[in-house]
């Protein structure tokens, strides 16, 4: 199958949306939860959250166009500078998925989908208890995406949050121990499991130096 530019745009709305989404592969699930200056909880599935850099622990995600339609995540972290990005499993990821229904400012996704909100002192942003890795961050720019109308949001991350034997050789995370999810599209659920683990490659290496770790 070959599609060009004009067959792409030609494309029935939903066909060419869940494939254009599809094509970026298994990207991270993640729920990010917000209050209101009013005490409101707000959480929101998202699987566009990307590492940016590690010192500082710097992440972003992408917000789509405003429009008509207003993004209570977005309001909710700017006037409030914080917010926990918390990793979907397996396990709850019917739940997760059901907070991107378009509810309104006042009803709490944490109630609506049936999971539990827990804090941390000194910071007033609700993680999602269920999740067994989450971060607290503070926001730090948001850069708008002129091509299309939407908009990176940056976070530094002050707080992270993760069962004691999360960490193996140097601080790497095998997330399928977890049962962490992954999306692909805008609604299709995948779980991940660990293959393998390469050295950092080096100039002078031959490929069979790439021993399986």
């Amino acid at each position: 199958m070959y599609l060009s530019k004009k067959d792409i745009q030609s494309m029935q709305k939903v066909e060419r949306l869940n494939l254009i989404n599809s094509l970026s592969g298994i990207k991270p699930a993640n729920l990010i939860g917000t209050k209101d200056k009013n005490g409101n909880e707000n959480l929101a599935i998202f699987s566009s959250v990307i590492h940016l850099g590690s010192n500082p622990a710097l992440f972003g995600f992408i917000l789509r166009p405003q429009g008509d339609v207003r993004r209570h995540t977005h309001e909710n972290i700017i006037s409030t500078e914080m917010y926990t990005i918390n990793f979907v499993t397996t396990d709850f990821m019917k739940n997760a998925h059901y907070t991107s229904a378009k509810f309104d400012a006042k009803t709490n996704e944490f109630e609506k989908s049936k999971l539990t909100p827990s804090y941390i002192k000194e910071f007033d942003a609700p993680f999602v208890k269920e999740s067994p890795i989450k971060m607290g961050l503070r926001f730090v720019e948001e850069i708008p995406i002129k091509s299309n109308g939407t908009t990176l949001m940056v976070g530094q991350v002050e707080h992270i949050i993760m069962p004691d034997e999360s960490m193996h050789d140097n601080g790497h995370l095998d997330l399928g121990f977890f049962n962490v999810a992954g999306i692909s599209g805008l609604n299709t659920y995948y779980s991940l499991t660990k293959k393998d683990r390469f050295p950092y490659v080096r100039k002078n290496f031959k490929l069979e130096d790439l021993k399986i770790d």
